[in-house]
């Protein structure tokens, strides 16, 4: 899921700039209509910055998940790519199944567009990708090896 609406800079360092409170209302729909049609969301990691906790939080809050268990990854903030999340999955363990990720563009755009060919189109804020891979372990991801089970757009479903 990428974060939702945020603030304009305003003299805020980036890392910290907020949700706004339309950032907010609708990052809770999205995960209203997310839990609709996924039950369980596995584990939940969050780039540090504040925007994507906020939108991990409120996620957390419509799932039932306690907030202490969202695992933040600075990686997510500075640079996502293949192999950090290649290293992200081996610390979450090979046990679990579903993995869902809040961060930002575009290098979530261009992961999603890396591992599942057909995702050419730029997430949009409060937007989420779910992307499954037939493998059997979390090492064994490559590109162009997942596809796209569904894309929820914000414009589209609210």
């Amino acid at each position: 899921m990428r974060h939702g609406q945020a603030e304009e800079g305003d003299g805020l360092p980036d890392f910290e700039r907020s949700l706004t409170g339309k950032g907010k209302i609708v990052s809770r729909k999205m995960a209203e209509k997310l839990k609709e049609r996924l039950v369980n969301p596995g584990v939940l990691v969050s780039s540090p910055a504040f925007r994507a906790i906020e939108t991990a939080m409120i996620f957390a809050g419509v799932y039932g998940v306690r907030p202490e268990k969202i695992v933040l990854n600075s990686n997510i903030y500075s640079r996502f790519n293949h192999e950090t999340m290649v290293e992200i999955l081996g610390i979450i363990g090979e046990e679990t199944e579903s993995v869902t990720l809040f961060g930002h563009n575009p290098s979530f755009s261009h992961l999603a567009s890396w591992y599942a060919r057909e995702m050419s189109d730029p997430i949009a804020k409060s937007g989420i990708i779910s992307i499954t891979f037939k493998i059997m372990i979390w090492s064994d991801i490559r590109p162009a090896t997942g596809s796209v089970e569904f894309s929820l757009e914000p414009r589209k479903i609210l």
